[in-house]
């Protein structure tokens, strides 16, 4: 320890080389302490302790990037590929670039062997410091993008959010040489992970969704151009759908990688859609859901119905644009499973959010038509109070007026009829707040003047459905609270605070480290004690390639697998194949790899 501290000590006061190379070997050590070393000049190394360990660990990843800076005649901080291109030229490189070469290679090696989420996310969050450095090895560039893309998509919160971070800061720094693999890892990834839906998976996936889309805003542009290319292949997934009518095809579309990818979209264009690079995404995305939502029009598919409802009217609220809605409701409240009574009891708490397909038995309780109906009623009570500020409400809500008193004459249920009653109140009670407002003005509606039509009452909420649609969500939410512990709701996905951006950015002077290496020391120790023939055998043993790590590196990800609710009920009673689902990339053309020496073994 006394000697690890007179090196730091060292290095502080004399600024001489001698101890950095000293630290640098010392972590190299602490990096590989589970393998074998001959030689005599480390073999007091070999044998360190967890404190110092602990020590030549956090020394070298807190300091080592303000110590390569100055070496250089970096900035202290950030920095672009255009500075490290020109320092490359100077004398002081050619020194030493083997330091940096080391102190890259060997973080490499450390984070392939660490499984501890917070030894993990220490050593990110300090190597992001040094992105600019990877400018000069392309070699390393490309394994840590890897690396920090199986983080992303399979630690926890902390973990996804410091890989998150490290990738952001690369595309910064680095531009064009990382950003489009990083966007087609992101999402290739994201597609991955999103296979199986439940309750509690539902909070990682959105908070990925969340992270691709503020990656996005590192560049719209190429953000536009990625994010067209793979809606384009939803697109052709839907319409070959549509023209083959098979189990198949409609499988395709009906799972949750499907589905969460067109909510990954519709997130992004909630965020980006009044932007003039990303506006012009809205109408296909906009085409595609709806062409979803209308593939199979059976009851058995209401949870799926109801998330592309959701979809739409969060695009329509975020470019403000009407989207005929309201129909593939009514549509649903017409269906013959809602209007009799149910047969099959009470039911178990439908949860619409975390299924896409029920089974037969439970269209037939109480539960599930509970669940329906009352989304039907939010979902068109947002489409409407959306618009109740508009000219031309009283016409846009006439047709829904008819068909939900023709609902509440069909229907046996009182507490369905007394439902939509007081949502046809609300209706005519906002069709009279418009019309008397209307009935004082001299305007035609195709006049521009009708933008500003009862401004001042919407910047209120004053409208009667804007009340009425805020008591709605509050019940709502109390639904999904009592079916969950987890309230995950689309539409409410989990923020990014400005907070937690801003501490990633900032230098975290009070960090020490403290004991963030133990579990990492201890693995390990574990490994370099293992028995030779065990040790052997292993080493013998093709390690395999995870899900994860395959995904990223092929361009296409792999088979299919059913979710829980269809693999039991498929859509008829021959089995399904698997299938495919095909990232469409430009197939990249092949190169001869120059290795050069600053991209040689460390």
């Amino acid at each position: 320890m006394e000697m690890v501290e007179s090196w730091c000590k060292g290095i502080q006061e004399n600024e001489k080389i001698a101890p950095v190379r000293s630290l640098l070997k010392a972590f190299r050590v602490a990096c590989h302490l589970a393998e074998e070393s001959d030689e005599k000049s480390t073999e007091r190394l070999t044998t360190m302790s967890k404190a110092v360990m602990n020590k030549v660990m956090v020394e070298t990843l807190t300091n080592m990037d303000g110590i390569l800076r100055n070496l250089m005649n970096l900035p202290a901080y950030g920095g672009k590929k255009e500075k490290l291109i020109e320092v490359k030229s100077t004398k002081n490189w050619k020194k030493y670039q083997h330091l940096v070469k080391s102190y890259l290679g060997n973080t490499l090696h450390a984070l392939n062997q660490m499984t501890d989420a917070k030894d993990i996310s220490f050593t990110l969050k300090h190597l992001t410091r040094s992105s600019v450095f990877f400018a000069a090895f392309p070699a390393f560039l490309r394994k840590y993008v890897k690396v920090a893309l199986h983080f992303w998509v399979t630690g926890s919160r902390e973990l996804s959010f410091a890989s998150f971070w490290f990738l952001r800061t690369l595309c910064v720094q680095l531009g064009s040489d990382c950003l489009d693999e990083c966007f087609k890892g992101l999402y290739k990834a994201y597609v991955m992970n999103c296979q199986f839906v439940n309750a509690t998976k539902l909070q990682h996936i959105q908070f990925l969704r969340q992270l691709f889309v503020e990656f996005m805003l590192v560049d719209l542009p190429t953000a536009y151009q990625h994010a067209f290319i793979f809606i384009r292949q939803l697109a052709m997934i839907l319409r070959e759908a549509l023209n083959m009518k098979t189990k198949e095809s409609f499988r395709k579309v009906y799972e949750w990688k499907y589905i969460n990818c067109l909510e990954l979209w519709t997130v992004a264009i909630r965020k980006y859609g009044l932007e003039p690079d990303f506006k012009p995404l809205a109408y296909p995305l906009t085409q595609i859901i709806s062409g979803v939502a209308r593939l199979v029009p059976t009851a058995r598919y209401f949870p799926l119905r109801m998330r592309c409802v959701r979809m739409l009217n969060c695009i329509a609220a975020a470019t403000d644009t009407f989207i005929p809605v309201s129909m593939l409701l009514l549509d649903m409240l017409e269906m013959k499973e809602l209007n009799c009574p149910p047969t099959g009891g009470v039911g178990k708490p439908a949860d619409l959010r975390t299924v896409l397909k029920v089974s037969k038995q439970a269209l037939k309780t109480r539960s599930f038509q509970e669940a329906c109906v009352s989304s039907v009623i939010d979902e068109l009570g947002e489409h409407l109070a959306q618009w109740s500020y508009s000219v031309a409400f009283f016409e846009l809500s006439f047709i829904p007026a008819v068909r939900l008193r023709n609902f509440c004459k069909g229907t046996k249920v009182e507490r369905f009829r007394k439902d939509m009653k007081e949502l046809i109140r609300q209706i005519e009670a906002n069709s009279e707040f418009t019309n008397k407002k209307r009935a004082t003005i001299s305007f035609l509606p195709s006049d521009p003047a009708t933008s500003s039509f009862l401004e001042e009452e919407k910047q209120s909420g004053a409208s009667p459905l804007s009340k009425y649609v805020a008591t709605l969500r509050q019940k709502a939410q109390q639904r999904n609270v009592s079916l969950t512990e987890s309230s995950v709701l689309y539409g409410a996905e989990p923020s990014l605070s400005d907070k937690m951006l801003a501490e990633s950015d900032e230098e975290d002077e009070g960090d020490e480290g403290g004991a963030v290496f133990n579990s990492f020391y201890l693995q390990q120790k574990e490994t370099r004690e293992k028995p030779p023939e065990v040790e052997k055998k292993q080493k013998n043993k093709k390690k395999p390639k995870s899900l994860q790590q395959e995904a990223i590196e092929e361009d296409i990800v792999e088979d299919l697998v059913l979710s829980s609710d269809e693999e039991d009920e498929p859509m008829d009673d021959s089995p399904l194949p698997e299938e495919t689902f095909e990232i469409e990339t430009e197939t990249p053309k092949k190169k001869k790899k120059q290795k050069t020496a600053a991209d040689g073994p460390v």
